[in-house]
């Protein structure tokens, strides 16, 4: 399954715009994802994929950052489940101050000593894998691999890990980000695109 075609598809690449995403920076490209998310079709598809690189893995609870990933963590804890013939569950970890990860609402209990596979959608900056990585190993979990639907930062996220996890994206779109200080787009005068990612917010700051 070709998840980047599949997305395009849906409408979900838009382009020659000014974007700013969820790490600060700008762009031109806008992977909007949230337009897959009711199409649980589409969803439970993406995430057989995801199933299907794991099934041979071991894995215990399925593990989805807020928000993004929790949708996909739940379907693919299905899947693993089914494909490996045994239960496997699925939480997710929540965002705190500092930009920190946390397991609440008494799921800290299915991360110890469990084999653990982190699900998100995208991976760009990589700040929100890094501390849902922290946040497992500070309850004694074993990550067993991080996955995302696309890896929109192949340039800087190619070594095939992240703080010591087996790093593999569904796939790999680059997506070229500039600091918000230096942005080529906001020299030029573009306007920021303000209904979807975070533009409206970096206007109003």
């Amino acid at each position: 399954m070709n998840v980047a075609k599949v997305i395009e598809d849906m409408g979900g690449f838009l382009t020659d715009d000014h974007f700013v995403y969820s790490s600060g920076k700008h762009g031109e490209v806008y992977i909007n994802k949230n337009d897959l998310a009711p199409h649980a079709d589409v969803i439970c598809d993406i995430c057989m994929e995801f199933a299907k690189k794991f099934k041979d893995s071991d894995i215990d609870v399925v593990v989805g950052p807020a928000i993004g990933g929790i949708i996909l963590a739940q379907w693919t804890a299905y899947h693993l489940s089914n494909l490996s013939n045994r239960k496997v569950l699925a939480v997710f970890a929540e965002k705190g101050p500092n930009k920190s990860f946390s397991f609440l609402r008494g799921y800290q209990k299915y991360i110890e000593g469990k084999k653990i596979l982190i699900v998100d959608d995208l991976a760009n900056s990589s700040g929100t894998s890094r501390n849902t990585i922290k946040s497992i190993r500070d309850l004694g979990g074993d990550i067993v691999a991080l996955t995302v639907m696309i890896n929109r930062n192949p340039r800087e996220l190619n070594s095939g890990e992240i703080e010591g996890v087996p790093f593999h994206p569904l796939c790999e779109v680059d997506v070229i980000a500039y600091d918000a200080e230096s942005c080529p787009l906001c020299e030029e005068g573009r306007p920021i695109n303000t209904t979807v990612g975070h533009g409206k917010k970096f206007l109003e700051s």
